[in-house]
């Protein structure tokens, strides 16, 4: 494969990492300004509108992401909620690459810069959307390649302990501080050290004392704001999570289940590259004998598999997030790298189909996806004759996502809704990941505080509360599904003199109606709100 393996080719070209980061970072920049929001990106925006030390649902540094391109640019879209998040995946690319060349070869380290470019799950929830993912994985990048660059930089010398281990406190710190995975990638790189015999020295170090000291120091903004409220979200987090809920059915394990959960991530990290990467990592952990890159081989084992296993078999007995499990594959990439290096001896042709034939396919699959969301073209009833697809609203996930910018412009255009959300005080949903869409929409029409009714608040039970309402008059805007639930209604009117429709916001994909939003005037909030579930308990 001449353009992949000899010189003054593309692959050995100096300028190529600097073009596939620039070429990454504008193509996820185009996906980044046509993809709608989603829910946890309007929920995190309201992280921004709320700034603390920490947060119920994540540490501080999502808000920071979020935040970023809103007050660097001072305009709140879709693109500048994840101008950050984009900045920051191609510094992960960057330092994933730095990690592979330094473990392998510049070879290797391109591969898997492509790879990881390429790959769809980590596109989207690492460099597109905003989440706690995206400093998670940069911290996490940094922290593999500081533990490469402490570990293996003398191969053939004793290994003998470094200030970079006290650096490596404070990367997994910041890891931390971005989301709850941070801890894993600690403990993990302590196993790596105790299961080395050639390492363990570095766990009396007395650069280690210190990087525990900056670790714990790193972590002071999660540890204030979880002090000042009884321990709630690293309780939650780490133990309450997984205790089962009261009288809820019991369900036993299903490997089955688990199966699901690993088909799944192979799917989404699309399976031209999720059978390789699985079949080198079983090849080299099971029928591979003892080689000189052995340690290598265990570090990557220890920074991927506990992490990757661990969330699939937690999949056979609950649900799981398909996002939790993806830093352990992050680390994975790097063996499929080292073997895609290898497999350049062995056939250059077809190392270059597969990698150019998977970047095609999938970046084929995003564009159709992203074109079907602006447009619906897709769907069965398009206004379009051109356009004769398949999809109804009701078996279309995208549908789940809310076009912000059309909720404000039906509200602009409707005298009575428009002076009916500037005559209110507040604004409330039933639905904590509803409200920040919400806010999202709106604000540039009128700036009213926006809160939840729910017994699931999250964040909201942190954030001002509705004593300061009482007396006031909302607005109430829910999703259809909710307004056909005329219980949930009913709860609210305990809380209001009177709740009275006046509205309907009919959201449109290509001429066909994809969601409605149900608009309600609630007058005199009587008393602060308490949900039924919380009134029981």
């Amino acid at each position: 494969m001449p353009i992949l393996y000899k010189k003054n080719t593309l692959l050995t070209h100096d300028l190529f990492v600097p073009f596939i980061l620039l070429i990454g970072l504008l193509y996820r920049s185009f996906i980044a300004f046509f993809l709608l929001p989603g829910y946890d990106e309007g929920y995190y925006y309201l992280y921004t509108k709320h700034l603390d030390w920490s947060y119920f649902d994540h540490p501080v540094f999502v808000a920071l992401t979020t935040g970023f391109g809103i007050w660097l640019t001072g305009i709140t879209s879709p693109l500048t909620l994840r101008i950050g998040t984009l900045i920051l995946y191609t510094g992960s690319l960057y330092l994933l690459y730095l990690t592979s060349a330094k473990l392998f070869s510049k070879t290797a380290g391109k591969i898997t810069l492509i790879l990881a470019s390429i790959i769809p799950i980590f596109q989207l929830a690492f460099g597109i959307i905003t989440l706690p993912d995206s400093p998670l994985i940069f911290f996490w990048s940094a922290a593999l390649y500081c533990a490469t660059d402490e570990f293996f930089r003398a191969e053939n010398k004793p290994y003998l302990p470094s200030y970079r281990l006290s650096i490596l406190g404070i990367l997994i710190g910041l890891a931390c501080l971005s989301k709850y995975h941070g801890f894993v990638l600690g403990f993990c790189l302590v196993a790596f050290c105790i299961s080395s015999q050639r390492h363990r020295i570095a766990l009396i170090s007395p650069w280690t004392i210190l990087g525990f000291v900056l670790f714990i120091a790193t972590l002071f903004p999660l540890l204030f704001w979880n002090y000042q409220h009884d321990w709630i979200s690293l309780r939650f987090q780490l133990f309450d999570r997984f205790v089962p809920v009261p009288n809820a059915p019991k369900t036993s394990y299903n490997i089955f289940n688990a199966l699901i959960v690993l088909l799944v991530n192979i799917g989404l990290l699309f399976p031209t590259i999720g059978f390789p990467l699985w079949w080198v990592t079983s090849k080299s952990l099971f029928l591979e004998k003892y080689q000189l890159w052995a340690e290598k081989k265990i570090f990557i084992y220890w920074i991927s598999l506990p992490l990757t296993f661990g969330l699939i078999l937690l999949g056979g007995k609950q649900q799981i997030l398909v996002t939790w499990p993806m830093p352990g594959y992050w680390g994975m990439i790097l063996l499929l790298g080292f073997y895609g290096e290898r497999w350049l001896n062995y056939s250059k042709k077809w190392v270059k189909r597969w990698l150019i034939g998977t970047t095609i396919a999938i970046n084929t699959i995003l564009l159709l996806l992203l074109f079907h969301l602006n447009t619906g073209a897709f769907f069965q009833s398009h206004e379009s004759p051109f356009f004769q697809g398949f999809l109804t609203p009701e078996t279309d996930p995208t549908t789940e996502l809310i076009d912000v910018k059309q909720i404000r412009e039906k509200v602009s255009q409707s005298p009575s809704l428009l002076n009916s959300l500037k005559k209110a005080d507040f604004l409330f949903t039933n639905a904590y990941y509803l409200a920040g869409l919400i806010d999202l929409a709106l604000e540039p029409l009128h700036d009213i505080p926006v809160t939840c009714f729910s017994y699931d608040r999250r964040g909201f039970d942190f954030w001002p509360d509705t004593d300061q309402w009482l007396s006031k008059n909302a607005l109430y805007i829910t999703l259809k599904r909710f307004h056909e639930m005329p219980e949930l209604t009913n709860e609210f009117r305990a809380f209001f003199a009177e709740i009275k429709e006046i509205g309907t916001i009919e959201i449109e994909r290509g001429g066909v109606v994809v969601n409605v939003f149900y608009v309600y005037e609630a007058n005199n909030l009587l008393k602060p709100y308490v949900s039924t579930e919380d009134s029981i308990r």
